[in-house]
């Protein structure tokens, strides 16, 4: 049996959704002047989504593979998560989006969940880790998705725990825990 949540030990993650499709991603190249650069390109619109949580203090994280971005996908999100962390009393921030709003949500009762203020990603510390994820995939094609789903899949699991802190251990946030859990 589990403890009651005021004696769990608390831990606070960063949660965020991305998006990742057969289009490639397209970045800036260096040329010398007057010649054009070149990049791959293919028009493939199939995607998928990876809903991520890194703990941004000590570089633990959680990512699960859905097809769509919806409530339905985000209550599994959830409940995988809780599972996962079902030890202690997990305060999940995230961004305002509507499939994590939705009144069909069921909250576990390990799971608290906050909000970052509206139209602010810069604010959330997941976003960095995605950012780093999609310049490993710049100008990569793949001929179909379950290739990209590997790929993407591989970048993830290469990551150790000290690299997810280091992108994602942003001082306002670390400051703001240390003074919390104090």
């Amino acid at each position: 049996m589990l403890p009651p949540a005021a004696e769990r030990p608390v831990r606070i993650f960063c949660q965020d959704e991305s998006r990742f499709g057969l289009l490639p991603i397209q970045r800036r190249r260096l040329t010398l002047t007057g010649v054009k650069p070149v990049g791959a390109v293919q028009y493939g619109f199939e995607n998928f989504y990876v809903y991520g949580a890194v703990e941004p203090t000590t570089g633990e994280s959680f990512f699960l593979e859905l097809p769509y971005l919806n409530a339905l996908n985000f209550q599994i999100f959830l409940n995988e998560f809780s599972h996962s962390y079902q030890e202690t009393l997990n305060i999940v921030l995230m961004d305002n989006g509507s499939c994590h709003k939705a009144n069909s949500l069921v909250i576990p009762a390990n799971v608290v969940c906050l909000f970052f203020p509206p139209y602010s990603p810069e604010l959330n510390p997941i976003e960095r880790l995605w950012q780093d994820v999609k310049e490993q995939l710049a100008w990569v094609v793949t001929a179909a998705i379950e290739e990209l789903e590997h790929r993407v899949e591989m970048i993830i699991t290469q990551y150790a725990k000290t690299a997810i802190r280091s992108l994602t251990s942003y001082p306002y946030f670390v400051h703001a825990v240390n003074a919390v859990c104090s």
